[in-house]
C-alpha cells in the first residue's frame, strides 16, 4: 500500500465464497484513526491531491565498487509529481555543480561517475528530499563507503618448531577490509589443507591444532584472504612447522585455546546471526558438545560447524540470551567454559505512523510505536523540519509516540517523520495526512462474477473510497438485506464472506456506499459450482518389462467448468514419447521399461479447483542370471556351490534351481538337481561317484526363471560300486514253462563306475532251494525256460561294476508262463425267469485245472428254432451270443432272449492264455411272449359305404396266435376323431368286409395279433370310402419289429398333409358334382351331420362317454397291454398331418416296426452292465422307445369336437 489510511474500504483479497441468507449489513467506519489504507488506483487518484511517498531508496549502509558508478536510488510519488533535492553530510549538495553527477529526469536518484577521479570524495552520508504543494518526504540517511581490499603488511614469519602432541595455533591476521575478507588456507600448489576434528580455522582464521602429529611437518601453511566486491584474492607468507618426536608422547586432559580462562561474554544483536566458538587442545583429541544453561537449544535455528567447535543460532531473540558452556571430552577428563550472551536490540517497529487521509473537521492520530535495548528515543518532524521547529499548529498535540490531529481543516496537509534510535542503529517513518472531502466512489469492478466451489469460503468484494469513510449495506437478489451474522462475514473493508457457500447462495449481490457527500451502489454475481472429484483413482500397478500399464483416472466435475487433465510423473512432466498414451480418462504406458517406475499422478483442474491421485509404477521382470560360482568344502560325495545373486529388478527371488551337465555320461544335457530359498546364495551338493560335474544355477522371482549362469569349473568323483539296483523288477511267463526277468536298467550317472553289469537270480517259491543266477550286461531282460506251468518264482536283481556289487536286491515274486485250461465247467444248470431272461449256474473248475491265472467264464449260447417251428422251418444261420463273466463266479444271468424259443448253451474256463475246453450242450427253452405286429394290412374294394381288409399273420409270433383284434374310428379333422369300433377275429381269419361305413370319410385301421400273453403292437392303416385308390402307411407300436410289405396290391389313398383332408373325389366316367340331385344330398348330409354335432357337443360338456369307451371300461382283461398309457381308451384323433397316429397308439418316430427279437449288448450283462429288468425278469431294454412329440401332443387334445370345425371338413 503505497497512500494513505483514509476513508476507504480497499483490497480485494483472495475470492471466497458467500451463503444464502439475506441480512442488511450496515458498515459504519469510525472517522477517528480507524482510516483505512486506499489503494492507489489511477482513477482513484485523478484530480485528488496527495503529499509525498518514498517508494524506492538506496540502503542505509552503501559500500561501492571504484571501478563502478555510484547509484544512490530515491524514488517517491504524489500529486502533484514531487521535486528532489539531496544534503551531503547534513549540507546541501547541489546535483547542478557537479558535472560527474547525474539526476535522472523525473525521479530523484543520482548516478556519480568515478571514472578518472577519487573515489574517496564522493564518500559521505547522503539523504534526499521529495516536495510537493503538500508536504515533503525524507529517505534515510545513506552512508557511502569505497569497498577496499588492503594489501598484507610486511612481515618476517619464523619457523615454528614444536614437539609431538602438544597444541599449536598459526596466526593469520589479515589486513582490514571493506567489507571483511573470507578467510581459507592452502599450500603451495593451491590445495585447501583438510580441516578435521583435530585441526580447525577458527572465526577469526587463526589456524588451531588441538595436537600435533608427524604429518604436520611441513613449510607450505598459506593463509589466504579474499576480498568479495574487488574478486581479489591476497595471501600471507608461508609458515614453516617442525614437529619433533624425541620426546614420548604424553597424553593431555583438555584445555581451552580460545576462548581463554573459564568463562566469557558475547554481546549479539536482535534478529542478527549469534555465532559461539570453542576451541579445545589435548592428547586424545577432544570431543566438543554445548548446552544452554536452564534451557534448550533452539532446534529449528542452531546448527553446529567446525566439528562442533562452532555453535550457530540464526534471527537472534531476546529469549537466547543466557549462558551457554561449551564441554570438550577425551579419556583423561572434561574441561567446561561458560559464554555469556546478551541480546541488545537496535530499534525495531512495533507500529509505524501509517498515511491518514480524513475529511474536514475530523480528527486522526500518528503513532510510532518502537521497541529496542536500549530504548529508542524519538523524534518528530513535520516536512523535513524537526516538529518543536515547525510553525505552531493548535489541532496538533505531540505526546511521545503519539501525534493526535483534531478538527482538521482543508490546506492542512503534512509529511510528518518518525525518528526513532539508539546506540545501535536509527528508524525513519514518513507518513503523510491528507485533508480531503470525497462522495463514495466503489472500485470494484461492476457486475463482476465470482465462482466459487460448494463448501468452499466465498468474498465477494465492495471497495470504496469516499471522504468521510462509506457505510456499506448489502442486498441480495436487490429485495434481502443482509445482517452480519450466520452465514454471513462483513468484514470492515466492506467485503461479504460466506464461509460454506452452498448452491442456494448463488445469485445477485447488491453493495451499496453512503456517506454525507452522496451514494454509490455496485452489483456482484455469485455462481457456486460442483466441486472436481476423482472417482476412480488410478491404482498401484506392477507390470513387466514389455508389457502395457494402464493408470485410470475417472472424474466428475461441474459441467459448466473445462476441465483439464495432466499427467505427471515424479512430480514433472511425462516424458517426450510415444509409448505414453493420455486418454479422457487414462494413462497407457506401452513397452514398459524400468525407467518408466516412479509416482504417475493424474491432476484434474478447472479455473476454480483440482483433484489430484497418485499410483506407484513398479517394473519388474525376470531376475539377472547369479554370478561368480565358486565350489568349496570338497568331499567324494559331496561338495559346497556358491555364487552372488543377480539384479532381482524389484521382484524378490523366490528360490534358486541348481543344475548339472555329466559331461562323462550325458554332455550337453543339464538336470535340474535341488532348489534353495531366495534368501541363500549357498548350496551343499550331495554327489554320485564317476560323474563330470559342471554346475550352473538359475534364479525365479514372480515373472519367471533368469538365464543360466556361466557354467562353474568341472568337479570329477572318483568311482565306487553302486548304491542303487535296478528298478521295476518284474517276473513273467510269455510261453508254457519260461520265465521272462526284466527290469529298468540304471544310467549311467547312477552306475558309479565302468563295468556296469546285473547279477539276476531266481528260486521257485515255497521250495527249498538254492537261488540260480546269471550275469547278464548291457541288457534288461532274461529268458529261463524249462520251469513248471505258472508257479511262482522269487526274483532279484543286484548291479555290480568294477568297484564292487550293489546293495542287497529286493525280492520280486513273478510267475512262469500259463497254458490253456484243461477242464471244463460240470453241473451246467438254466433257470428261465421269463421269455426274454434266464440264470445259468455252474460248477467251478478245480484251480490247478486253469494253468494260469483265471480270468473268469464265457457263457455261449444260440437260439436254435421257435418251438412253434419244426426243424426245417427254423432259422439255421442264428448268430450265437457270448457272455463273459470276470472272476470266479458260479453264475450269471442271460439277457436278450426271444419268446418261445429254444436254446443251446455251453461254457468255458478263460485264463490269461485263452480258452479252455468246452462243458456239455445244455438246452433250454423260454416261455411265450406277446406277438409281433401283423405283416401285412391292405384295404380292398373301397366303395361309398364298404371297403374290405386283409391280414397275414405276425412275422415273429412269440407263441400260440389266438386270434387278432381290429380298431377302426371315422377322422372327423385334423385334430379330432369319431367313435371307435372294435372287433376279434379268430385265428383263421385274415379278411373282413366292413359294411354301413359313412361315405367319403377317412377311417383309421389298428390291428394286433394276440397270444395267450396279450396282445402284440398295432399296425394302422389310413383309407377313405370314397376314393378309388387309398394311401396306407404301416406304423407299429413302439418298440416293435418292421411290417412285412404286403402280398396283395392295394389302392393307396393320396393325401396332402395341409390340408389333411380335402374333399376330393377321384376322377369317375359321370362328374356327379354336377347333377342336381348328389347337390341335394350333399346339404342334406351336411345339415345332419351339423345336427349331430352340436348332439354331442353339449352332450360332451355334460361329462358323456362314448359307447366304445364304456365297453373297454365294463370289461378289461388284466392280460392284454392298454392302448393307451394312463386309461387304455382308443381316444381322439388329433394329428395334423397323415403320418400321426391315432391316441393312444404306440408308433416309433421313424415310422417302422422293430424287430422282436432283443439288439441290446449281451457283454454289459456279463460285465455287470446298467441293463434293466422287469419284476419278473424280463427284460426290458428293447421294448422301451419314445414317443413322437406330436404323438404326445395329440394325447393331450381333450376338447369336444366343434360344429364350425365339422362343416370346415366339407369344404
Amino acid at each position: 500500500m503505497d497512500l494513505a489510511v483514509l476513508h476507504l474500504n480497499a483490497g480485494e483479497n483472495t475470492m471466497r465464497s458467500v451463503g444464502s441468507g439475506a441480512v442488511l449489513l450496515v458498515i459504519l467506519v469510525s472517522h477517528v484513526a480507524s482510516a483505512l489504507e486506499v489503494p492507489l488506483d489511477p482513477k482513484v487518484l485523478e484530480g485528488l491531491p496527495q503529499p509525498p511517498t518514498i517508494t524506492l531508496q538506496s540502503p542505509k549502509d552503501y559500500i561501492f565498487d571504484p571501478r563502478e558508478n555510484i547509484v544512490i536510488h530515491c524514488e517517491a510519488k504524489g500529486k502533484p509529481h514531487p521535486s528532489f533535492s539531496w544534503t551531503r553530510n547534513g549540507s546541501h549538495f547541489d546535483v547542478e555543480q557537479d558535472s560527474k553527477v547525474l539526476l535522472k529526469p523525473g525521479s530523484g536518484t543520482l548516478v556519480i561517475d568515478i571514472s578518472g577521479e577519487k573515489a574517496e570524495a564522493y564518500e559521505g552520508t547522503y539523504q534526499c528530499t521529495a516536495h510537493n504543494d503538500h508536504g515533503t518526504a525524507v529517505s534515510n540517511n545513506i552512508v557511502i563507503r569505497q569497498s577496499r581490499s588492503p594489501l598484507w603488511s610486511k612481515e618476517r614469519l619464523e619457523a615454528i618448531t614444536v614437539q609431538m602432541g602438544v597444541s599449536m595455533v598459526l596466526p593469520c591476521r589479515p589486513p582490514a577490509g571493506l567489507p571483511p575478507p573470507v578467510i581459507f588456507w592452502m599450500d603451495n600448489i593451491f590445495q585447501k589443507l583438510p580441516l578435521d576434528n583435530r585441526v580447525s580455522q577458527a572465526l577469526n582464521g587463526d589456524l588451531y591444532f588441538s595436537n600435533v602429529l608427524p604429518e604436520d611437518n611441513r613449510n607450505d601453511y598459506i593463509c589466504y584472504a579474499r576480498f568479495p566486491y574487488t574478486q581479489t584474492i591476497q595471501q600471507k607468507q608461508p609458515i614453516s612447522v617442525t614437529v619433533l618426536q624425541t620426546n614420548p608422547t604424553v597424553e593431555c586432559r583438555p584445555g581451552f585455546m580460545t576462548p581463554l580462562g573459564a568463562t566469557s561474554t558475547k554481546m549479539v544483536l536482535r534478529g542478527d546471526t549469534l555465532e559461539l566458538e570453542c576451541i579445545a587442545e589435548g592428547l586424545p583429541t577432544p570431543e566438543m558438545s554445548w548446552q544452554k544453561d536452564g534451557g534448550e537449544l533452539p532446534s529449528s535455528r542452531v546448527s553446529f560447524l567446525n566439528y562442533k567447535k562452532t555453535l550457530k543460532i540464526v534471527d537472534v531473540g531476546e529469549a537466547d540470551a543466557g549462558d551457554y558452556t561449551c564441554a570438550a571430552t577425551n579419556r583423561l577428563g572434561t574441561a567446561h567454559h561458560v559464554i555469556k550472551v546478551t541480546v541488545k536490540a537496535a530499534p525495531f517497529w512495533i507500529s509505524a505512523p501509517r498515511n491518514l487521509i480524513l475529511a474536514p473537521n475530523e480528527t486522526g492520530i500518528l503513532t510510532c510505536r518502537v521497541s529496542g535495548d536500549p530504548k529508542p528515543d524519538i523524534s518528530w518532524f513535520v516536512n523535513g523540519v524537526p516538529i518543536e521547529n515547525a510553525p505552531e499548529d493548535p489541532t496538533r498535540k505531540v505526546d511521545a509516540d503519539t501525534v493526535v490531529l483534531s478538527r482538521v481543516q482543508s490546506g492542512s496537509s503534512a509529511v510528518y517523520q518518525c525518528n526513532a534510535s539508539n546506540e545501535f542503529g536509527y528508524l525513519l517513518a514518513n507518513a503523510f495526512v491528507s485533508v480531503l472531502a470525497e462522495p463514495p466512489r466503489v472500485l470494484t469492478p461492476p457486475n463482476r462474477v465470482y465462482q466459487v466451489i460448494t463448501n468452499s469460503p466465498a468474498l465477494l468484494h465492495c471497495a470504496t473510497f469516499g471522504s468521510p469513510i462509506p457505510t456499506i449495506t448489502w442486498f441480495k437478489d436487490s429485495l434481502i438485506s443482509i445482517k452480519s451474522e450466520d452465514p454471513y462475514v462483513i468484514h470492515e473493508n466492506g467485503t461479504l464472506e460466506i464461509n460454506v457457500a452452498q448452491s442456494q447462495n448463488s445469485g445477485k449481490y447488491t453493495c451499496i456506499a453512503t456517506n454525507n457527500l452522496g451514494v454509490k451502489e455496485n452489483h456482484v454475481f455469485l455462481e457456486v459450482k460442483e466441486p472436481t472429484r476423482i472417482l476412480k483413482q488410478p491404482e498401484y500397478k506392477v507390470a513387466q518389462r514389455g508389457t502395457s500399464a494402464v493408470f485410470e483416472c475417472k472424474v466428475k466435475h461441474d459441467p459448466s467448468l473445462v476441465p483439464t487433465m495432466t499427467w505427471l510423473k515424479n512430480g514433472g512432466e511425462l516424458p517426450d514419447d510415444e509409448r505414453f498414451e493420455v486418454d479422457t480418462d487414462s494413462l497407457v504406458i506401452k513397452d514398459v521399461t524400468e525407467e518408466d517406475e516412479g509416482t504417475y499422478t493424474c491432476i484434474m483442474n478447472t479455473t476454480l479447483d483440482r483433484d489430484s491421485a497418485s499410483a506407484t509404477l513398479t517394473v519388474v521382470e525376470k531376475p539377472d542370471p547369479p554370478t561368480d560360482l565358486e565350489l568349496t568344502d570338497q568331499t567324494e560325495r559331496s561338495v559346497q556351490l556358491t555364487w552372488f545373486p543377480g539384479d532381482e529388478h524389484n521382484s524378490p527371488t523366490q528360490k534358486f534351481l541348481i543344475q548339472y551337465e555329466d559331461l562323462l555320461h550325458r554332455p550337453g544335457v543339464w538336470v535340474n538337481m535341488t532348489e534353495v530359498a531366495g534368501t541363500s546364495a549357498t548350496a551343499q551338493l550331495e554327489l554320485s561317484p564317476y560323474v563330470y560335474y559342471s554346475f550352473r544355477v538359475l534364479a525365479k522371482n514372480q515373472v519367471g526363471y533368469s538365464r543360466a549362469s556361466q557354467p562353474s569349473r568341472q568337479y570329477r568323483t572318483n568311482p565306487a560300486a553302486p548304491d542303487e539296483n535296478p528298478s521295476d523288477v518284474q517276473g513273467k511267463g510269455t510261453e508254457p514253462g519260461n520265465l521272462v526277468i526284466s527290469w529298468t536298467s540304471l544310467t549311467g550317472f547312477q552306475s558309479n563306475g565302468p563295468g556296469l553289469e546285473y547279477k539276476v537270480l531266481w528260486r521257485q517259491r515255497h521250495v527249498d532251494q538254492d537261488w540260480s543266477s546269471k550275469t547278464v550286461a548291457n541288457g534288461s531282460h532274461l529268458v529261463v525256460s524249462g520251469l513248471p506251468v505258472y508257479v511262482p518264482y522269487e526274483i532279484k536283481v543286484q548291479a555290480l561294476n568294477d568297484y564292487g556289487n550293489g546293495p542287497e536286491a529286493e525280492v520280486v515274486i513273478g510267475y512262469s508262463g500259463e497254458d490253456l485250461p484243461r477242464s471244463a465247467p460240470d453241473g451246467v444248470l438254466v433257470t428261465v425267469h421269463n421269455s426274454t431272461t434266464a440264470q445259468v449256474h455252474w460248477e467251478p473248475v478245480s484251480p490247478h485245472s486253469v494253468r494260469g491265472k483265471l480270468k473268469g467264464y464265457k457263457v455261449y449260447y444260440r437260439r436254435q428254432r421257435g418251438l412253434h417251428e419244426t426243424e426245417e422251418e427254423a432259422d439255421q444261420e442264428s448268430e450265437e451270443q457270448v457272455v463273459t463273466f470276470s472272476g470266479n463266479r458260479t453264475e450269471g444271468r442271460l439277457p436278450g432272449l426271444q419268446p418261445y424259443s429254444l436254446y443251446i448253451i455251453f461254457i468255458r474256463v478263460l485264463n490269461s492264455k485263452g480258452e479252455g475246453p468246452q462243458s456239455q450242450d445244455k438246452q433250454f427253452e423260454t416261455p411265450e411272449g406277446v406277438p409281433g405286429p401283423p405283416s401285412f394290412l391292405n384295404v380292398l374294394n373301397p366303395s361309398l359305404d364298404s371297403l374290405t381288409l386283409e391280414w397275414g399273420p405276425p412275422l415273429h409270433k412269440n407263441g400260440r396266435l389266438i386270434g387278432y383284434t381290429l380298431q377302426y374310428q371315422p377322422v372327423v379333422n385334423t385334430t379330432e376323431a369319431g367313435p371307435v369300433t372294435v372287433m376279434d377275429f379268430p385265428v383263421n381269419e385274415t379278411t373282413v368286409t366292413l359294411d354301413n361305413l359313412n361315405s367319403s370319410v377317412l377311417y383309421k385301421f389298428h390291428l394286433s395279433a394276440k397270444t395267450v400273453k396279450g396282445a402284440g403292437a398295432n399296425l394302422t392303416k389310413e383309407a377313405s370310402t370314397i376314393m378309388e385308390s387309398t394311401h396306407s402307411r404301416p406304423t407299429v407300436g413302439t418298440g416293435k419289429g418292421p411290417t412285412e410289405p404286403p402280398s396283395h396290391p392295394t389302392s393307396p389313398v393320396t393325401r396332402s398333409a395341409h390340408p389333411p383332408l380335402h374333399k376330393a373325389v377321384a376322377s369317375r366316367h359321370v362328374d356327379i358334382a354336377t347333377q342336381g340331385w348328389f347337390i341335394g344330398l350333399m346339404c342334406a348330409i351336411a345339415l345332419l351331420i351339423l345336427v349331430l354335432l352340436i348332439v354331442c357337443f353339449i352332450k360332451r360338456n355334460k361329462g358323456g362317454k362314448y359307447p366304445v369307451k364304456e365297453k373297454e371300461e365294463a370289461h378289461q382283461d388284466p392280460e392284454i397291454q392298454p392302448m393307451k398309457e394312463d386309461d387304455g381308451t382308443f381316444g381322439e384323433y388329433s394329428d395334423t398331418e397323415d403320418h400321426k397316429p391315432l391316441k393312444g397308439s404306440r408308433t416309433p418316430s421313424n415310422g417302422t416296426v422293430r424287430r422282436d427279437e432283443s439288439d441290446d449288448s449281451l457283454v454289459d450283462y456279463g460285465e455287470g452292465g446298467d441293463g434293466q429288468f422287469n419284476e419278473d425278469g424280463s427284460f426290458i431294454g428293447q421294448y422301451s422307445g419314445k414317443k413322437e412329440k406330436d404323438t404326445h401332443e395329440g394325447n393331450e387334445s381333450s376338447e369336444a369336437p366343434s360344429p364350425v370345425n365339422a362343416m370346415n371338413s366339407f369344404v
